[in-house]
């Protein structure tokens, strides 16, 4: 992939947070994919303490499958979630503290309408 100045600057950023603001088809899933790839590479991070969240499945899953053809291995590591994909993981893994039983359920489109 091919980079602007600004991604690149993006991509090697490494002291304190780093906000992109950017439209539609700019390259932003490329530039989080080359952040987390550079990352890794530069021993910033390991894969499993990265956490990538977007806000569709789509672009969950195309992350998830450029990740994992650029690493050699395989993406076995990283966290990549949706914002609601990340909550249900959250719910799953910690609900008894909070008092959800074992068997909850999310919601369909149509109950969300109703409700």
């Amino acid at each position: 992939m091919k980079y602007n100045v600004e991604q690149k600057k993006a991509i090697s950023h490494h002291q304190g947070p780093l906000l992109v603001v950017a439209g539609a088809g700019t390259g932003k899933t490329s530039l989080l994919i080359g952040r987390l790839l550079n990352l890794i590479e530069k021993k910033r991070a390991k894969a499993d303490e990265i956490l990538l969240i977007t806000f569709t499945e789509k672009a969950s899953y195309e992350i998830e499958e450029r990740v994992d053809k650029a690493r050699e291995y395989g993406n076995f590591d990283s966290q990549i979630y949706t914002f609601h994909g990340l909550a249900e993981k959250i719910l799953k893994e910690n609900g008894l503290e909070i008092g959800l039983p074992l068997d909850y359920r999310l919601i369909n489109s149509t109950e969300q309408w109703i409700l």
